[in-house]
């Protein structure tokens, strides 16, 4: 969070990264995907507040935490007992609200990182933001239940199309056919998936979103290989 280095998120603020001469930085995954879904409504709507609920992958927390499931996994069809490598407590048929050391204001770094890093690339420095953020046992993709409220109001069809057409989003969200994002959709892939679009009626203009991504790919290397074609592409129209 260096003031004079932009996080970049190309579909988002590749600006930013363009006007930069000094060192670019990726986000924290869980912020990435959010603010691909975020960014175009925000343009359309102007956000007016944010709660973020993410369920977040083992893959997260690097090998340990990959290791500590797939042990679990072995060890509960052996009967055995085995050693935790990564987590507090055993991630197998469990969820775990904490991610990253706990602050004194009872969020966690991973809270924070969500909150912060959101104001940042959206350019929205006062933004009310608030998150919880859980590990789940599940190896790779993080999915985010995200609840947005707006200045302005909105057709829940326009919405829709405006996700549509934004850049770096599929929108997966036919109900009648149980269709919506899930990790085993998003695994390998460098889209944010977008579904469960519907109407918050507990406030006056509200949606809740359920936003899935391949946190090792768009979540981490894919977002900085984007970053680095974009300012190839720069490069290229220089000459």
């Amino acid at each position: 969070m260096n003031k004079g280095v932009p996080l970049v998120v190309p579909e988002v603020n590749m600006d930013d990264a363009e006007q930069n001469e000094g060192i670019i930085a990726n986000p924290n995954c869980s912020t990435i995907q959010a603010v691909v879904a975020l960014s175009p409504l925000d343009r359309a709507y102007r956000i007016k507040r944010i709660v973020y609920s993410t369920y977040q992958a083992v893959s997260g927390a690097g090998l340990g935490g990959i290791q500590d499931l797939e042990s679990a996994i072995e060890n509960y069809v052996a009967n055995t007992k085995h050693e935790l490598k990564k987590f507090p407590y055993e991630i197998f048929n469990n969820c775990l609200p904490h991610i990253d050391d706990f602050e004194d204001d009872k969020y966690t770094k991973e809270e924070h990182k969500m909150i912060n890093e959101t104001r940042k690339i959206l350019k929205r420095s006062s933004l009310p933001i608030t998150a919880t953020t859980v590990r789940v046992p599940v190896f790779n993709s993080h999915c985010e239940s995200i609840n947005i409220e707006f200045e302005k109001e909105f057709e829940i069809n326009d919405l829709v199309e405006t996700l549509r057409a934004a850049p770096g989003i599929i929108v997966k969200d036919d109900i009648e056919h149980n269709i919506y994002p899930m990790p085993i959709d998003t695994n390998n892939q460098n889209k944010v998936y977008v579904g469960r679009i519907r109407r918050d009626y507990s406030v006056k203009s509200g949606v809740n979103l359920w936003v899935v991504a391949d946190n090792t790919r768009k979540g981490a290397g894919a977002n900085a290989v984007q970053i680095l074609e974009g300012l190839l592409k720069k490069q290229q129209r220089k000459f």
